[in-house]
Order: C-alpha cells, then structure tokens, then sequence
C-alpha cells in the first residue's frame, strides 16, 4: 500500500451528537424514542455535542486523517423544510473547523436513518416524493455551505437497506411493510441520490460524490445449484442493482420482471427514469462487518424472506451472531471494483463485542484486535490485485449508541463510560487496540503485526 490512504473514524449524528433540544433543533424520529429495559434513549448519545474537540483530539493521535459523520436534517431545519436553523450550522462550521485544525479530513454523510419527525408524521417520510424534494433542498443548502471545505460525500448511509425488511423504519415511514412499499421507498431514495449527484457535478466540479452500500458477502449453503441460485438472486437484487444504477445503467431488466411479475407497481415519472438512469458516481463507499450463508428454501427473491439466512459453520461470530469473515471483505472489494471500475471506499467496518470497564480501566479487547488484523490484511490483499482503495474508515471507533440504542454493542478503540441508563461521567478511555489501530494508521497499513 504505497499511495497514502485514507484512514479513520465514521459516525452517524444521532449515534453521538446527544443536544436533541439544544439550539434550535427540531425533533427527529429517534428523539422520541423513550428508553427501554436493554435499550437507552437518544438523547444525550455520547455527548459530541460538547465534545467534539476531545474526540477530534483522539482521532488525530489515533493516527487518523479523515473523519465521516452525519449532518442532521433536523438540525439544520428543524422541520425538515422551511426557515434554517443558523446555530445548527454553526456546530458544523465549529466542527469541520476543529478537523481542519487537526489536518482531518471532513467527509459528509447527508441522511443516516434520523428523518425529521415532522416529515415523518406529516408525509411517512421518503414513501413521500415531497420529502425527496425537501432532501434535495436540504442538501443544496449544506454542500453550497460547505463545498470549499468538504471535497467528500455520501447521500444515504448503506443505501440498499432501503429495500430490506427494515426500510420503511429507516426512511421514517409507518406505512405497512410490504414489497410495493418497500420499492417506493427504494426508488424515491436512488432518485434523491441521483439529483443531489446531479447538482454536486453540475456546480462544483472540483467535489467528488459517491452510492454507498452495506455489504454483506453472500456464500451459497452448499454446492447444489438452487442454493447458488438463491444466492446470485440476493447478490443481484441487494447489491448489483445499486451497483448499475449507480454507473448510469438504471435498473436491471431482470428487477423490472420482478416488479411485473409480482404485480408491484412504482409511482414515477419520465423525469425521474432519466435520472435514475444517468447517476455517475466518483466512488463507490460500502460498510462490511460480516459474511451471510443462503439456502433455497423453494421461493425466488423477496426482501421480506429472511428464511434463506441459514448458520455458516465454518466461521466463528459475535455475541449478537454476526459472522466474522476477513476473507468475505477481500471478496466484497474485487466485486465490487471489478463490475464499477470505480476507486471503492471502506467506510464502515468493526466488531461489536460487550465490555465493561476494569478496575485499573485498561480493557484489553484482543478478539477486536485479531479482528482487526485479518480485515486488514484481507483489504492489504484485494489491494496487491489490483483493487483502487480510497481508504478505511472503522466504525464507531469511539463507543457510540447501537444502531438499536444499547451501550451493551461496542465497537470502538475508545471506551465511552456510560452505560444504557446510567450516563456516568462519559469520560474517554483508550482501550489496548487504541495502540494497534495507530500502529496501522500511522504506517499506512504496512504495520498490521499484532505486537
């Protein structure tokens, strides 16, 4: 790896921010969400509201040179529309000022999941070609802000899972969970993507925009071909389908018979189709965390059907069953470099593990280092074949709230010390792969030798 890369730390805004009624911000849908018996609220999350310095510090001697966050819509305009919000701006412009000073680069994701609660309630959320609109709005008014500071970006964090069970809750939808729905949801969001591409390349040639997908390398369960065959149905649909569209090669023929067939019926317009079809993108940025097995269970591709997930015996998992596959990364890159031939950007990766701060508060988290490791070596392998790699980007290398709202889930090098109900002190406390991480970053990835 001889050409410098990009190395650091990824967030989203309601995962660390915390402030959700401070300065003017208007409610998002994860602002009301009351904490449970093994969940917490969102509320004041790790407090990077306040902290953003201290944590910025951290990256900087963990070796970083770039940092992904989220700005929050609702932040900015607490509505999602309407007037803006001056002092949500500000802590972004304090924000990307602090990473200038510490010579980080800022990379800005535009949408992770926290839709305005008022668009949400008023319009179920991206179900709604208003609130495309108003995302399109929303995102004029941070990239002209912050163009000349910000060369990086990202639309919608791991765009695909807008078409998976889960998409309506993402895209702030209460809309019943159903295939026709799902694919609304679907096609409104690659078109938000694909005018927001538009006007990044349209006025600002110098920026560089970017799909991101959430990757999860899929194996067939076993040699027989229906099993390969539901497989490479679930790699074209969850994957390959993202992929085109974001080549300028719109939707695949053979998801537009899936669509007939199954009698679901897209609202769009002539307008739409051709910004649908003509996406370009510089990058293609994805998350990997894991590996998944599929076994035909006698019914084609529905992304409702979880039944096809099946257990990989030959690969040891996390507490919460996520598969630990170095190798299914390596896979993930040359695939995905190999159909776009385009430079790939590792911008989410990290294990989730439940730890609990010792008495001498040294957490000495070696399965996260061994993690670690393999995944770097396994994208120091996809690089020597000839992968164009932008960089990596751990995620939540400081503890942040689970995407579900738990403490319990950590996946950073940095221990946070609060729990799900108990906010403790919140103090900052490098753990021994804080050492292996700088080890890595600060070589440029030839220093992987656990020591």
């Amino acid at each position: 790896m001889d050409k410098q890369l990009f190395w650091g730390n990824s967030t989203s805004s309601m995962q660390t921010e915390g402030a959700y009624d401070l300065d003017g911000k208007g409610k998002s849908v994860y602002d009301i969400r009351e904490a449970s018996e093994n969940l917490s609220d969102w509320k004041v999350a790790i407090d990077e509201y306040h902290r953003y310095e201290e944590d910025i510090k951290l990256m900087k001697e963990m070796g970083a040179n770039s940092y992904r966050f989220q700005i929050s819509w609702s932040r900015v305009l607490p509505k999602g529309y309407g007037e803006v919000n001056e002092k949500g701006l500000e802590f972004y412009d304090k924000l990307i000022a602090c990473l200038e000073k510490y010579q980080i680069e800022p990379i800005i994701c535009l949408y992770h999941f926290d839709m305005p609660l008022y668009l949400s309630e008023k319009y179920n959320g991206f179900s709604s070609k208003k609130v495309i609109d108003y995302f399109f709005e929303f995102s004029k008014i941070i990239i002209d802000r912050y163009h000349e500071r910000v060369k990086y970006w990202l639309t919608f964090n791991e765009h695909n899972l807008y078409s998976s069970d889960f998409a309506l809750t993402i895209a702030g939808s209460n809309l019943e969970i159903n295939p026709t729905n799902i694919h609304q949801v679907q096609y409104n969001t690659l078109v938000g993507h694909g005018r927001v591409a538009r006007y990044v390349h349209e006025h600002y040639k110098d920026l560089k925009i970017g799909g991101m997908l959430a990757y999860t390398t899929y194996y067939p369960y076993s040699s027989k071909p229906e099993d390969n065959y539901i497989r490479n149905a679930y790699d074209n649909f969850d994957y390959n389908l993202y992929l085109n569209v974001f080549t300028q090669k719109g939707y695949m023929n053979t998801f537009k018979a899936y669509l007939e067939k199954n009698n679901i019926k897209i609202e769009k317009t002539d307008q739409e189709e051709e910004i649908l079809n003509n996406i370009k993108s510089d990058f293609i940025a994805f998350s990997y965390y894991r590996s998944a097995t599929l076994k035909y269970q006698g019914k084609d591709y529905c992304p409702l059907n979880t039944d096809v997930f099946v257990k990989n015996d030959y690969l040891d998992r996390n507490e919460w069953n996520w598969e630990i596959d170095p190798m299914g990364l390596e896979i993930a890159m040359l695939e995905i470099y190999n159909r776009t031939n385009l430079p790939i950007f590792i911008v989410e990766n990290g294990i989730g593990l439940r730890e609990e701060l010792p008495e001498n508060e040294f957490i000495e988290d070696d399965l996260r280092i061994k993690y670690l490791k393999s995944h770097f070596d396994a994208m120091a392998r996809a690089i020597d074949k000839g992968v164009e790699c932008m960089g990596y980007l751990g995620w939540g290398f400081i503890d942040i709230l689970s995407s579900s709202g738990s403490m319990d889930k950590r996946y950073g090098v940095v221990y946070v010390n609060r729990d799900n109900h108990d906010l403790k002190d919140l103090r900052r406390i490098k753990k021994k792969s804080f050492a292996y991480v700088k080890q890595v970053f600060e070589s440029n990835g030839k220093e992987r030798k656990i020591k």
